[in-house]
């Protein structure tokens, strides 16, 4: 396939997303491949870990590829989406509970789908270019591929500001909302990897870890914790807006753009996750109620019609106020019964 490449090398298994031009955006092919790698080294004794990368400067992998999800949803053709859906989620539990390592290398952007590849391995390495985001409230979705998990275990409230605002995290960022382990610089990345891939040792990578740029959510942190402890979106809202908060006005503004029923849904969605017994299932599970109905009857289509298709950026969402009824929010996260996602593999 002309959009990844997939190999050995050394003690390594090795997947590079090589659809520059696209800013590696995964799709529903390109998931089966690396599924379907991933099932095949985990019980080849000459596969150590594995090791994920991808071509050009610009992103890591920008997102889904939701050009198809768009035409088919538009028709009327809700299976596909889910289908994608299901299956990317069943790929981000693999790689999550990989009995190898799994190293994943993070340059420029990585959002959407590509946190879902790139940010559940055992060893995830951002640079100076790094810039990890949840946009999909945006585009009428929720954060999804098993990133609620890591907005509930977030410092604080940083995962319903990350979640609602799509704040794009910078290395130190990163690392402090759990998104990445390990700041070093681009130009290292070639020898790391040659070494990496000789030794099948992923403990390497540890002594080059350096202390990246400062970033702008610890000195948020404060604020966030204020303005974001509500019950619900409608709290946060509130919060905001009589904030004595110098970070207010922006986020407020950062809100504002995004579909409030999917800020609400996300809202609720992170209170539920956070017990002691959470797990990535649990999360995927969840995340997979929303999006199995995000084209029906959330505001999934329209935000792609506005962000990506028309780019008129003035989308018509379902509820236009912040103040969202509780039995919305209900009903999108309500149990699927018969289409639960489950993870047994075929």
């Amino acid at each position: 396939m002309s959009d990844i490449y997939i190999r050995t090398a050394g003690r390594a298994g090795r997947i590079t997303l090589t659809r520059t031009k696209a800013l590696n955006a995964l799709s529903y092919d390109m998931c089966l491949a690396i599924d379907t790698a991933l099932r095949n080294w985990r019980e080849d004794d000459a596969v150590d870990l594995v090791i994920l990368d991808a071509e050009g400067d610009k992103a890591f992998c920008a997102g889904g590829d939701i050009a198809e999800l768009y035409e088919t949803g538009t028709k009327g053709d809700f299976d596909y989406g889910r289908k994608f859906w299901r299956d990317e989620y069943r790929l981000n539990a693999l790689i999550f509970e990989y009995p190898k390592p799994v190293v994943s290398f993070l340059q420029g952007f990585t959002m959407g789908g590509g946190v879902g590849i790139g940010c559940h391995g055992s060893h995830r390495i951002v640079g100076e270019t790094s810039q990890i985001a949840l946009p999909e409230c945006s585009i009428g979705l929720v954060p999804d591929v098993g990133s609620t998990l890591m907005l509930a275990l977030a410092p604080g409230r940083l995962g319903e500001y990350l979640g609602t605002t799509g704040h794009r995290m910078g290395p130190a960022d990163a690392i402090l909302a759990g998104f990445a382990d390990h700041y070093i610089p681009i130009r290292q990345w070639p020898d790391l990897i040659d070494m990496v891939e000789a030794s099948g040792d992923a403990g390497i990578l540890e002594s080059h870890s350096e202390t990246p740029p400062e970033g702008s959510l610890a000195a948020m942190q404060d604020a966030i914790e204020s303005d974001f402890g509500g019950e619900t979106l409608g709290d946060v809202q509130n919060s905001l807006r009589n904030s004595n908060n110098n970070t207010a006005a922006d986020t407020l503004k950062l809100i504002g753009r995004n579909s409030p029923l999917s800020m609400a849904c996300t809202v609720e969605m992170l209170h539920r996750l956070r017990t002691p017994n959470l797990t990535m299932r649990k999360a995927l599970e969840l995340e997979y109620r929303f999006t199995y109905r995000a084209m029906e009857h959330g505001d999934f289509l329209e935000g792609i019609r506005a962000q990506i298709i028309d780019k008129d950026r003035n989308p018509s969402w379902r509820h236009q106020n912040q103040d969202i009824p509780a039995v919305a929010v209900s009903k999108m996260l309500q149990p699927l019964g018969a289409d639960t996602l489950t993870f047994e593999e075929d």
